[in-house]
C-alpha cells in the first residue's frame, strides 16, 4: 500500500528532521565541550593555556572528535611528531605560497584524548624543538582574542582564516566562561 502524503506533509516531515537533526548536533556538540572542559580549566591552571583556546582548537582541528586522526589517533590538535613509533602518516591540507597544497604529514598517536590535550599544552608552553619561545606570545595572552591572534602570528597554522574560526568558536559556544580564574 503507499500513501501520498502530498507536498505540504512532505515538507513539514522534511523541516520535522531538519530541526531534529539540527538539536541531535546541538547535543553532541554540548556533550564534546562537556567532555573537554574539566580538563582543559586544569591545563590552564597547570600550564597557562586558556581553556576557551584549548577547547576551540580542539573544536576545529578535529571536528568535533570526528576527523580521522580524532576518532582513531586521539589526536585532536593535528600535532605532528617524527618518531614513527608513536605517529601515522596522514594526508593534510597546508597553505603554503598563497594555496592549499595536500601533503603527507607524520602525526602523533595518543592513548586518549587527555594525553592529546596535555601534549598540546605542553607544545604551547615549551614551543617546537627549533624555537621553544615559538608560543610565548600564546602563553603570555591576558585573553582569547590575543591569543587566537598569536596562534596565527606565531605559526601554529597555516590558514589564514585560523584567528577568526578560533574567535567565532570561542564566542559561539561561550568558551570564554572557562576562562575564569586562569589568568
Amino acid at each position: 500500500m503507499i500513501i501520498f502524503v502530498g507536498f505540504f506533509g512532505y515538507r513539514r516531515y522534511t523541516q520535522y528532521r531538519e530541526e531534529t537533526r539540527t538539536v541531535e548536533i546541538q547535543q553532541e556538540h554540548n556533550t564534546f565541550v562537556s567532555k573537554l572542559a574539566p580538563y582543559a580549566v586544569t591545563l590552564g591552571k597547570e600550564y597557562g593555556v586558556l581553556p576557551s583556546i584549548t577547547i576551540a582548537q580542539a573544536i576545529l582541528e578535529s571536528d568535533w572528535g570526528n576527523s580521522t586522526l580524532a576518532k582513531d589517533y586521539n589526536n585532536y590538535y593535528g600535532v605532528k611528531g617524527d618518531n614513527p613509533d608513536n605517529t601515522k602518516v596522514l594526508q593534510t591540507k597546508e597553505y603554503t605560497n598563497g594555496q592549499w597544497v595536500t601533503i603527507n604529514g607524520r602525526f602523533r598517536v595518543y592513548s586518549d584524548f587527555r594525553e592529546s590535550m596535555k601534549d598540546h599544552a605542553e607544545l604551547l608552553v615549551n614551543g617546537t624543538t627549533w624555537n621553544s619561545e615559538q608560543y610565548k606570545q600564546v602563553i603570555q595572552s591576558k585573553d582569547y582574542i590575543d591569543a587566537a591572534v598569536a596562534l596565527q602570528t606565531d605559526g601554529y597554522a597555516t590558514d589564514p582564516g585560523y584567528t577568526s574560526k578560533i574567535i567565532r568558536i570561542i564566542q559561539k559556544y561561550n568558551l570564554k566562561k572557562y576562562d575564569e580564574g586562569i589568568k
